[in-house]
């Protein structure tokens, strides 16, 4: 009776001795829990085994051959190995030598001194060496190397792959051959093709002697899996990167900045991507079972990127992040209080539910930590002035009254103060030629995308050149960089009328981190051409022709006689201090005009959503003669504001005003964010890995109030470590002294935050070498 897990096998005169494997088998799935499959044996009659060296049996069955039919034996007969019978004692997977030449020795599941793992990449051979009771005779020895991966391994499938040993080279293909003999050890080279499923695969190898009657099959497995990730060091992966600066920093550096704040006032948050901790690889490729991404698609980066801008966030799959922009977090985290991805993916892995909670750059800070856990070079970027299309039209639409007040109800799009969404790097073999490199995708869940909160990845050149129709997503993103702002006012009739357009508002200052130093590079010029270039607009153009903007609108939207300009010094306003907002009105036309309205101040949140009016101030009947200027100005004082902050310290000034000779009526908005004070830190420039050191942190409370239920978090060196500290007095200085001892070694940063109830987020950190042997 035919029987085994790998499926039905032939016999007969054409009988081949590898169509015979093992009938059970136990294996790690990735979440990580042991689990055994059933075999397609009674239970009372479990498969032999005989324990070797390390603990690590070799199994064994008996075959007979009958009229072309095999039968199985009484597994109770089935004779044990004599000396003569080669069998596996141990394998060595040579973890050190092989994570050095595939650049992942710093994971430190690799590391760990009880059963560490191998962690290859794809496309590259690796070594290993198996010890046998008696020497390795290829003249007589059948030997044959299993790996499987998934569930239900299977051939057809490409999750269940058995080679024997050759001596030719099979580019891209599965192989191994031998490298060296000596007594009873044997080493061999493993090849893997550079378009293997990434993941968890098991190991097994497989012996046979054949006889008159039986075939008997031995088989070792390895205790362990072997974790296969992407190669950009290979040419041959879709994910190749030919420049080893930007590997360094795109796969192999665990730290990094997020840039955030408004496009006048940027700033950077230090982050810990930490990939190679001890818990994030397993957690990455759990992520791809939450999302149920087949194991086909799992050597598809593009479908590994796009799976993974999904789980991120929670609202489908039971992902990683819950999201909220309320300023409630009293069930969870404020998304302001995390330092890095180590301690929210640990959470996720730990308990397997989603971890609250996360604003945009919090999803991008983790989504890079998976992707250079797998091995795709990734980045966070960051859009200041971030257009958010509701509706496909690759416009912002504003919508107001007739009293002209804004009609927030009708009114879905917006802009966000700033908003970070990811890169990744690969090649778009279903795309046109030319559009491959820098993919964009992003896990904030903002908008359905076939019916999951997902983004990308798209092409950041189709972005530039307007080619929308290109997948995925690309309609919404290009609305991020390069949407133009549009106005409705009501008409004669109820209709809405286009009566202005801003085409230089979305868009500013794209930020990711310059490579190998703490600057920012600006990345504006890849995702468009210059603002307002004719390569610019012609990029616009086709983009609303392609998406569902109306052709006519930017007739409607005419330029106007009277300009409008709103100012404001954000370089020197500060938290705790008070500021000055200017309106610049001036008449470009030869005859006078007349111009009324007003000027608002409002507390935001960076989503661009009103959170408090501060301060409202009409203006009526000003007269300007042809080209006259005239400057309005409103001022804010500190206790106007106070308490009246949301998280990022975001102010929103807005103007509304009508011309009474035209009837040209002018809405403006900008924002701006209130600085906060540098955290300062004192710490030595090089240090030992175990060997604890004192940093010291200090700022000054720029507030009039006291700060209460404060603490420092650590994060970098080590596990992210939180410090409970005291109150901080009115104006007062805070100081801070902390041991820490690190655990990563070579060039990182220590990361420091300060957190209270009244100021959150006040952030430095200290570039720091750590010495020590792995």
């Amino acid at each position: 009776m035919p029987w085994g897990r790998r499926g039905r096998r032939g016999g007969g005169s054409g009988y081949n001795p590898w169509s015979y494997s093992l009938p059970y088998r136990s294996i790690f799935n990735s979440g990580g829990r042991r689990r055994n499959r059933q075999p397609d044996v009674d239970q009372h009659e479990p498969p032999r085994s005989k324990p070797l060296l390390g603990g690590k049996p070799v199994r064994f069955y008996s075959y007979s051959r009958d009229e072309g039919r095999r039968e199985r034996e009484d597994l109770s007969s089935a004779p044990a190995p004599d000396a003569k019978t080669l069998t596996v004692k141990s394998c060595d997977l040579k973890i050190r030598e092989n994570c050095r030449a595939h650049n992942t020795w710093r994971y430190e599941i690799t590391l760990e001194r009880k059963n560490p793992k191998l962690v290859v990449r794809r496309g590259q051979p690796f070594d290993l060496e198996l010890e046998f009771n008696r020497e390795y005779d290829p003249a007589q020895d059948d030997l044959k190397l299993v790996f499987e991966a998934g569930e239900k391994p299977n051939p057809a499938k490409g999750t269940l792959v058995q080679f024997i040993l050759s001596d030719k080279d099979k580019p891209k293909e599965w192989g191994a051959k031998i490298v060296s003999k000596k007594g009873h050890n044997l080493k061999i080279s493993v090849f893997t093709p550079p378009t293997v499923y990434v993941g968890k695969w098991e190991f097994s190898v497989e012996v046979v002697k054949k006889s008159e009657s039986t075939v008997d099959v031995y088989t070792y497995e390895h205790d362990g899996p072997i974790y296969i990730l992407f190669n950009p060091w290979c040419k041959d992966d879709s994910v190749y990167l030919d420049d080893e600066e930007l590997l360094k920093e795109y796969c192999l550096s665990e730290t990094g900045r997020i840039y955030c704040g408004s496009c006048r006032n940027i700033t950077s948050r230090p982050w810990n991507y930490g990939q190679f901790e001890s818990s994030i690889l397993d957690c990455a490729l759990y992520l791809l079972d939450v999302g149920e991404l087949v194991w086909t698609s799992r050597g598809n980066p593009i479908q590994v990127v796009r799976k993974i801008s999904a789980v991120v966030n929670s609202n489908d799959e039971g992902g990683v992040l819950v999201g909220n922009w309320s300023g409630k977090y009293e069930d969870g985290k404020s998304p302001l209080s995390w330092t890095g991805s180590v301690g929210i993916l640990e959470q996720y892995w730990e308990n397997k539910k989603p971890v609250k909670y996360g604003q945009c750059w919090v999803f991008s800070g983790v989504s890079t930590t998976v992707c250079r856990a797998l091995g795709i070079p990734a980045r966070s970027v960051t859009n200041f002035a971030s257009a958010h299309d509701t509706d496909g039209s690759v416009t912002i639409d504003i919508m107001f009254e007739e009293s002209g007040e804004r009609d927030d109800y009708m009114t879905d799009d917006s802009i966000w103060n700033f908003h970070v969404w990811n890169e990744a790097w690969m090649a778009r073999p279903d795309l046109p030629k030319g559009f491959g490199g820098w993919q964009a995708f992003d896990a904030t869940p903002q908008e359905l995308s076939n019916d999951v909160y997902a983004c990308g990845p798209v092409s950041v050149q189709a972005i530039k050149q307007g080619e929308i129709n290109l997948q995925y997503d690309a309609p919404f993103v290009f609305a991020e960089v390069n949407a133009d702002r549009m106005y409705w006012f009501p008409a004669v009739g109820g209709k809405m009328e286009c009566v202005g357009c801003d085409k230089k508002i979305v868009g500013k200052f794209i930020s990711t981190k310059l490579p190998n130093s703490s600057m920012r590079l600006d990345l504006t010029n890849t995702y468009k051409p210059e603002e307002g270039s004719a390569e610019e607009r012609a990029a616009v153009l086709k983009a609303n022709q392609l998406g569902s903007s109306r052709a006519d609108l930017y007739e409607l939207a005419k330029n106007k006689d009277v300009t409008f300009t709103l100012k404001q010094d954000s370089e020197n306003t500060w938290v705790g201090g008070d500021f000055d907002a200017f309106l610049t009105i001036r008449n470009d036309s030869k005859q006078a005009r007349t111009v009324s309205g007003r000027i608002a101040v409002s507390t935001m949140y960076y989503t661009g959503v009103v959170a408090s009016k501060l301060k409202s101030e009409p203006f009526a009947s000003i007269t300007l003669k042809p080209g006259q200027e005239h400057e309005q100005k409103i001022k804010v004082t500190s206790r106007e504001y106070d308490g009246k902050l949301k998280d990022c310290c975001m102010l929103d000034m807005s103007v509304w005003a009508v011309v009474k000779e035209t009837n040209q009526h002018h809405t403006s908005k900008d924002d701006f964010r209130l600085r906060k004070p540098h955290l300062t830190i004192k710490a030595p420039d090089k240090t030992e890995a175990g060997k604890e050191f004192q940093a010291e942190v200090s700022f000054t409370n720029p507030l009039d109030g006291p700060l209460t239920k404060c603490s420092v978090t650590v994060d970098g060196l080590n596990r992210p470590l939180d410090f409970p500290q005291g109150n901080v007095a009115p104006k007062g200085t805070f100081m801070a002294t902390l041991p820490i001892t690190p655990k990563k070694l070579g060039h990182t940063e220590l990361i420091v935050i300060f957190n209270s109830a009244q100021l959150e987020d006040i952030n430095g950190s200290h570039p720091i070498f750590i010495q020590g042997q792995v």
